[in-house]
């Protein structure tokens, strides 16, 4: 013979009916159950469920969720770094940022960018092309900083390597791209760095890159 002990829990702490409570935990040792005789009627605990409409346990909508980027350097602040302007500046706001050692940035690609019309009419992905050059601004980020030395007159893209793409980017993607510096050789005013871009938190592009401080 059993009798039921209902207790109310949280509908995300809701299980199936368990046979007996867990066992506890006290002073370091484990209470185990008791021991039931025979001809004892047994209670078994029945987890019950909040009411949906419970205000604990009411969901947030959707566009509450999720938080927005935070924002290091806003689209003003990187203007004032980077001499690219409109329609080639790739950059929408700096997330996070470590002087002299890495930048993460985001672009946020929409229907309205310039290249879509051309690339392609009835299916929109962001050219690759576009997506290194976007990664290379953000390393341009790290290296045009005062700790770094580097200027908006004496920075160049020289080169890329191990360039993979892993998924297209499309329209109503947000581009997020980490770019950090692995190797600087002051004298001669050479960065390397390496580059990983992601849409979603998954990695849709990546590479090594080389950019070039150099005087005139």
């Amino acid at each position: 013979m059993e009798t039921a002990a209902a207790v109310s829990v949280p509908r995300s702490a809701c299980r199936a009916a368990l046979p007996f409570p867990a066992p506890l935990k006290l002073q370091g040792r484990v209470a185990l159950p008791r021991r039931v005789l025979p001809g004892a009627p047994r209670q078994r605990l029945v987890a019950r469920c909040a009411a949906a409409d419970d205000s604990a346990a009411a969901e947030l909508p959707i566009e509450k969720r999720f938080a927005a980027f935070p924002a290091v350097m806003d689209i003003n602040q990187i203007r004032e770094i980077l001499p690219h302007r409109f329609p080639f500046l790739l950059v929408d706001r700096v997330i996070e940022y470590k002087a002299g050692e890495y930048a993460v940035a985001i672009k946020n690609v929409t229907i309205n960018d310039n290249f879509f019309p051309g690339h392609f009419p009835e299916r929109p992905i962001m050219p690759g092309v576009l997506m290194v050059e976007a990664m290379a601004q953000v390393g341009g980020i790290v290296m045009l900083q005062p700790e770094v030395g580097g200027s908006q007159d004496n920075f160049f893209f020289a080169g890329v390597d191990k360039v993979r793409f892993r998924k297209p980017v499309i329209a109503g993607d947000t581009l997020v791209m980490r770019m950090t510096l692995t190797k600087y050789q002051r004298k001669f005013g050479l960065a390397k760095m390496e580059g990983k871009a992601y849409v979603g938190g998954d990695v849709v592009c990546e590479g090594e890159f080389l950019l070039i401080s150099a005087t005139e």
